[in-house]
């Protein structure tokens, strides 16, 4: 099973940038996934998730700026981030819990990508 995190760039102050995440491999079903963000020197942070039946959750920081989605039948996470402001510059991850036949749920983690917001 692999992640592939895409969509992170350049962008000023108060622009939007979407983040997609496709999960690919012998799937049988991905239940949470949501989306991390991690700045140099500090821990990653969760950013927004959303449970299989679109229950979504998001820190406080993000609340009414960024919205999560998801696509079930294309294992896929979105992250559509607006008024973007420079302290959201970080690398994001997205993450996963993939179910693979026979195996219990396991977490997977994407590659990063990197979102810069200039002032």
């Amino acid at each position: 099973v692999q992640l592939q995190a895409s969509g992170g760039g350049l962008v000023q102050a108060g622009g939007s940038l979407r983040l997609s995440c496709v999960a690919s491999g012998r799937i049988f079903a991905t239940n949470d996934m949501g989306w991390y963000r991690q700045t140099p020197g500090n821990k990653r942070e969760l950013v927004a998730s959303i449970t299989a039946g679109n229950i979504t959750n998001y820190s406080d920081s993000v609340k009414g700026r960024f919205t999560i989605s998801r696509d079930n039948a294309k294992h896929t996470v979105y992250l559509q981030m607006n008024s973007l402001a420079p302290e959201d510059t970080a690398v994001y991850y997205c993450k996963a819990e993939v179910v693979v036949i026979p195996y219990p749920p396991i977490d997977y983690w994407g590659q990063g990508t990197q979102v810069t917001v200039s002032s």
